[in-house]
């Protein structure tokens, strides 16, 4: 049995999976608003593309060290879900986490700006600050946190860079926010007045909405998928 990875390897795999997460959704973003300057659908096509193929990448890279969450909910979740069973992260470390996850954010905004010519940081402009968008938001983060649970209880965690890239690639058209879903990405995309920002103000309605995101679907992965490790029961005829 291998040693465990150290704490600093793992935060410094979240700080550095998270950066690079924004970066390619930010300068992808940008790429696409150079490149597609009249036709915002096309926009919105170009990034999420790139966003869904880049988180794929990035959970192969970092998976193995880390576990790849990249997201204090997904963080949140591992700890809430494992209370029962001890295992999963300790208070302390989802506190690191959250505090790498937050960091890499902003850190990968202000890398994809400084790529692409502009100021270091530029706060959002962009309000997205409703409703019906916090809805979204509710369901994005449920079905992110369901889908990670069902491939990590039902044995298939080797299909998750496909079907996390996927699943996000899909949200960015079927929710009405995007699909943020993550409270580190969403503070780190307020640090860009770009294709992909949030204005600072938007913030908070957002989170909370991933909150409520995380406690539906804790309770739904529960009722679902009870046991840590389970598989689908043979069918009866």
């Amino acid at each position: 049995m291998s040693p465990p990875t150290p704490t600093w390897r793992r935060l410094l795999a979240e700080f550095l999976g998270t950066a690079l997460l924004v970066t390619a959704v930010v300068g992808s973003g940008i790429m696409a608003a150079t490149l597609s300057p009249h036709d915002v659908g096309l926009q919105l096509l170009e990034n999420s593309i790139a966003t869904a193929l880049a988180l794929g990448t990035l959970i192969l890279t970092f998976g193995p060290i880390s576990g790849a969450h990249f997201n204090p909910m997904v963080s949140a979740a591992d700890w809430l879900l494992s209370r029962r069973t001890g295992s999963g992260l300790t208070a302390t470390q989802l506190a690191g986490y959250t505090a790498a996850q937050t960091t890499g954010a902003i850190t990968g905004s202000v890398l994809a700006n400084l790529m692409f010519a502009l100021p270091p940081v530029t706060f959002s402009t962009r309000q997205r600050s409703a409703p019906h968008l916090w809805l979204g938001e509710v369901v994005a983060t449920t079905g992110l946190l369901l889908l990670i649970s069902a491939l990590t209880r039902s044995n298939r965690s080797t299909a998750a860079p496909a079907a996390i890239g996927a699943y996000i690639g899909a949200a960015y058209w079927f929710t009405s926010s995007t699909s943020f879903a993550n409270p580190a990405v969403t503070i780190g995309r307020a640090f860009t007045n770009t294709f992909a920002g949030i204005a600072p103000a938007s913030v908070p309605g957002f989170v909370g909405a991933q909150i409520a995101g995380l406690l539906v679907g804790a309770g739904l992965i529960l009722a679902l998928y009870p046991n840590p490790r389970q598989t689908a029961e043979r069918p009866t005829r």
